[in-house]
């Protein structure tokens, strides 16, 4: 599923990263705080911002939250707030819910509501889980530099059964495939003949664009 809007709700440092990074991404994202001072600040960087309460039914139908691909709850600082709003938008039927817990306790009861995913800040920093949202198959990656990324891409299932060969991202990309983690064991610099299959992640190397380009032809 590809996912193009993004409502957050819940404004703080993790929210506003988030949201100034999707954005970065072009990605339309909608900022939802009850602090007016956390919305004007993000109202010229995201593409609407509203002063609500997300813990009231009839202000996220107001606010078309239901039209939203994804929806996240990046509230930390109210529990009753973070598990009222996901309620809502599961009920609401938004696609994806993403919601941010501070407590193995406050994952635990959003998982029992039935969020789709759950982030934890201190594993999952906003940029990072920005650049996972919108890429499926992107698992992790590390910036070597404002340019270059490695990056861990599981197999999907149209890559299932081909050759590094037949895949070739290097010459039709420009990336490498420098690493294959399989179940049973990891194969560094693997050769063309080396055969990828779907639980297969691939390591690859390569500029912020490059990466991109591949991750789009996957994807389709």
């Amino acid at each position: 599923m590809k996912l193009n809007q993004f409502v957050i709700i819940g404004l703080g440092r993790f929210g506003s990263n988030l949201g100034r990074e999707l954005i970065k991404l072009g990605y339309e994202v909608l900022g939802v705080d009850r602090d007016e001072e956390k919305v004007q600040e993000l109202s010229n960087v995201l593409t609407h911002t509203v002063v609500a309460d997300a813990t009231e039914e009839e202000v996220l139908r107001s606010i078309g939250a239901r039209n939203f691909d994804c929806g996240v709850v990046a509230i930390g600082d109210d529990i009753q707030a973070s598990i009222l709003a996901t309620i809502l938008l599961k009920d609401l039927g938004v696609k994806k819910v993403v919601a941010k817990a501070v407590s193995d306790l406050h994952g635990r009861v959003l998982e029992r509501v039935g969020v789709d995913r759950i982030i934890y800040p201190e594993r999952d920093m906003g940029i990072r889980v920005a650049h996972q949202l919108v890429s499926p198959n992107l698992l992790d990656f590390i910036e070597l530099s404002k340019q270059y990324t490695i990056a861990e891409l599981s197999v999907p299932q149209c890559l299932s059964g081909k050759s590094l060969d037949d895949v070739n991202p290097r010459g039709r990309f420009g990336c490498s495939i420098v690493a294959i983690n399989k179940p049973d064991g990891i194969i560094i610099a693997p050769v063309a003949k080396d055969v990828l299959l779907v639980n297969d992640v691939m390591v690859v190397i390569g500029t912020n664009q490059q990466i991109e380009q591949f991750q789009e032809s996957i994807e389709h």
